[in-house]
Order: structure tokens, then C-alpha cells, then sequence
């Protein structure tokens, strides 16, 4: 990964993390897809997420977090692929 997108990937976390009030309002339990500091979608499964994230960001930069009162590191699921 290189440091361009390692940045990319922890900005989408720190905005998640300010944003995380909002999004638990609506979207408790479910799964964001992140992508350039913003969230693009929302899923009720990682799986559908992730599937979605692979065919919809082309440079494979993204991330997913659960949304929840206790945000976590999905680890594989911040992804930069090829």
C-alpha cells in the first residue's frame, strides 16, 4: 500500500469517526462504504459492501466500517487493491 493510499484510507476512518453520531441515527448496524472522505453507500452485510465496493471504485481505495457505538478496524476490509 503505498502512502498515498494508506492516507486516503485512514482520512476515510477520521471521517467516519466525526461522523459516526449521524450515521448511527439512521444506519446503526449496517456497513459504510467510504471512498474520498465520504460515505457512499450503506449495506446490512460486509459481504454486500465489500462486493459492492470492488464493482463500483475502480482504483480499489476504500474502506468499510460497521456502524456502531463502538467503531472497529475491519482490517481486510480497508482495502487498496489493484
Amino acid at each position: 500500500m503505498s502512502h498515498s493510499q494508506a492516507a486516503e484510507v485512514d482520512a476515510n476512518y477520521d471521517y467516519f469517526l466525526r461522523h459516526l453520531g449521524e450515521f448511527l441515527t439512521d444506519h446503526a448496524g449496517r456497513y459504510a462504504v467510504l471512498k474520498g472522505r465520504k460515505v457512499v453507500d450503506f449495506f446490512d452485510q460486509p459481504g454486500e459492501a465489500y462486493q459492492f465496493a470492488r464493482e463500483s471504485i475502480p482504483d480499489g481505495v476504500f474502506s468499510i466500517q460497521e456502524v456502531t457505538d463502538e467503531p472497529i478496524d475491519l482490517g481486510f476490509f480497508s482495502h487498496v487493491g489493484n
